[in-house]
């Protein structure tokens, strides 16, 4: 990573790690959720924002790994207020439950970092029968951030303090279907690329912020909506592709980041006050970057999520 080290206009270039753009930062007496926070960036996402002082629950698929991670995060921070509990973001029963769950824990909500996601899998459909990757990195967070809305509002206005959404996107949302999102093709297993559907669910997480963005202001609401890059980063995420992954071990340490910088964009758009009453812009190493033009086009976006709320209406058990 030593080759892309030249810092941005925020002080922070593509080596910063998550601890170095949040030190000296308190983040006492907020409360984040971190999905996917068992394992990679989302981990240390978690244990960075713990650090800070940040009570964190992790959203985890997998419990006892949730709580493994839990119980490591503790082990170096002792005084952190971490909770793992379960979320699958790939089954609309499970948001629900959730979000029901985190609700009548009658905790506020500061930050909500939707990081969770899978890449580049088999062609597969969720337990609601929408492919996978759509389901899990785009629906599922959407169903999330929709069901956490007015706790986090209410929280916003009690404390006065601005609330936080920050969905981790990725640079692959400039290689999606020629056409964006293919709206009557989501489950059209015949034209699926993996790396296209994955692309195209990347784009979504950004179109989805910034819809969410502009609705917010139009509400007056404080809180704000982002997406991001975390950046090439040597996890798990590669497990489909076995030559990606031959490469990663090859030249990873050369080319890619580590855990520890990649998570520092998202704890940088999570918690840094150079990012305060910033919304539907899109970060990459810990500074402002340039998404796609169909990432900036805000009829896709309005139609984005009317599709969305439509197939979650179709879907909601």
């Amino acid at each position: 990573m030593w080759l892309f080290s030249r810092k941005g206009a925020s002080g922070f270039s593509a080596t910063s790690t998550a601890e170095q753009v949040t030190e000296g930062i308190d983040g006492s007496g907020l409360t984040a959720i971190v999905t996917g926070a068992s394992s990679g960036i989302g981990a240390e996402t978690a244990r960075v924002l713990a650090l800070r002082g940040v009570h964190v629950v992790m959203a985890v698929r997998n419990l006892s790994a949730g709580h493994e991670a839990e119980e490591a995060i503790v082990k170096q921070v002792p005084n952190a207020k971490v909770d793992a509990m379960e979320l699958d973001l790939s089954s609309m029963a499970s948001i629900i439950k959730f979000s029901s769950n985190f609700n009548s824990l009658g905790l506020p909500l500061n930050v909500l970092v939707n990081n969770a996601g899978v890449m580049a899998t088999p062609f597969m459909l969720s337990e609601d029968n929408i492919e996978l990757q759509f389901a899990t990195n785009h629906v599922g967070h959407f169903l999330l951030t929709n069901l956490m809305l007015e706790t986090m509002k209410r929280t916003a206005r009690e404390s006065s303090r601005e609330g936080r959404i920050v969905n981790v996107s990725s640079r692959r949302h400039k290689f999606s279907y020629p056409e964006g999102i293919r709206f009557n093709k989501i489950n059209d297993q015949s034209g699926y690329s993996s790396l296209s559907a994955y692309g195209q669910s990347k784009l979504a997480n950004v179109l989805h912020a910034n819809e969410l963005a502009r609705l917010l202001k139009e509400e007056k609401v404080e809180i704000t909506a982002n997406s991001l890059h975390p950046g090439g980063i040597a996890t798990n995420l590669f497990r489909h592709h076995s030559f990606i992954n031959g490469l990663i071990d090859a030249l990873g340490k050369h080319v890619m980041k580590n855990v520890e910088q990649g998570a520092a964009t998202t704890c940088y758009v999570a918690l840094h006050p150079d990012v305060k009453g910033m919304t539907g812009k899109y970060y990459s190493d810990s500074n402002l970057a340039e998404t796609s033009l169909q990432a900036r086009d805000q009829e896709l976006a309005k139609k984005l999520w009317d599709y969305t709320h439509n197939l979650i209406d179709q879907c909601k058990v």
